[in-house]
């Protein structure tokens, strides 16, 4: 596996998520400056601890996505402190599971303003100076398989993840001839408290793996669930130079439960 150089600066948003911190300590593992972003601010301090307890590089800096104003900040106190970023990694996500018809304004404006919005505010602020100092950088937004298969209860996280890929895609075609690299990972069911809260009691995890036919919803062929490394591996794939040809790409990290699409 190919890792992103020692002296490549690496922005993770959502880094004190379960994919977020797989992401962090693997890029800082490898050698990489990294600045970890999360809204959850006591939560970065202790990522932040464990790294530095490690030996690895990782500053915190807690930012809402949602919000312009802090993600500009966020991303500038970042090259200061840290240093020009040369790697983006969008993994900052929320859930809200419901029925298509019970889902609320609230629902659907909350999923997106992270899911979505949050990827367009991080990657315009980071990939702006990139290109303004000429430099050949990678984003990777890390997204969902459901957002290439219909899942129940999944209608407004499923809608976020499928935008949040086409813009990453459609910002890898604009950003090209910058030689700047955009790519989406997309999970499946991984062991993180977010895929636990979907299980609400004890044949959950079984039916997950399994498949649940009334549902339309095959299991995952792998017979296991993706852990966040799994992820992460896929992401510094992405980010290293062994991935220097591909760009706009969709790599889907789900165990075959998408069944290639």
């Amino acid at each position: 596996m190919g890792t992103a150089n020692c002296d490549e600066v690496a922005l993770v948003t959502g880094a004190a998520g379960a994919i977020g911190q797989a992401v962090v300590l693997a890029l800082a593992g490898a050698g990489a400056p990294v600045a970890a972003v999360d809204v959850n601010a006591e939560a970065l301090r202790e990522l932040e601890r464990q790294a530095v307890g490690k030996g690895l590089a990782v500053t915190g800096f807690a930012a809402d996505v949602t919000s312009t104003g802090q993600v500009e900040a966020a991303v500038a106190a970042a090259e200061e402190r840290v240093g020009p970023i040369d790697r983006l990694v969008n993994t900052a996500g929320v859930l809200r599971a419901a029925p298509a018809l019970a889902l609320t304004d609230d629902d659907w404006e909350q999923t997106f303003a992270v899911n979505t919005t949050g990827v367009f505010r991080v990657s315009s602020a980071v990939t702006r100076r990139m290109v303004e100092r000429g430099t050949r950088g990678a984003v990777v937004t890390v997204t969902s398989n459901a957002a290439a298969v219909p899942r129940m209860h999944m209608a407004a996280y499923g809608a976020s993840k499928a935008a949040a890929a086409a813009y990453t895609k459609n910002l890898g075609l604009e950003l090209a001839r910058y030689g700047i690299r955009c790519n989406v990972v997309g999970p499946g069911s991984t062991d993180t408290p977010m895929l636990r809260s979907l299980w609400h009691d004890e044949s959950g995890p079984a039916n997950t793996l399994n498949g649940v036919p009334s549902e339309y919803r095959v299991g995952i062929p792998l017979g296991r669930f993706a852990t966040p490394a799994d992820i992460a591996d896929a992401v510094e794939f992405l980010l290293s130079e062994r991935a220097s040809h591909i760009t706009m790409h969709d790599l889907l990290v789900d165990g075959g439960a998408t069944l290639g699409r």
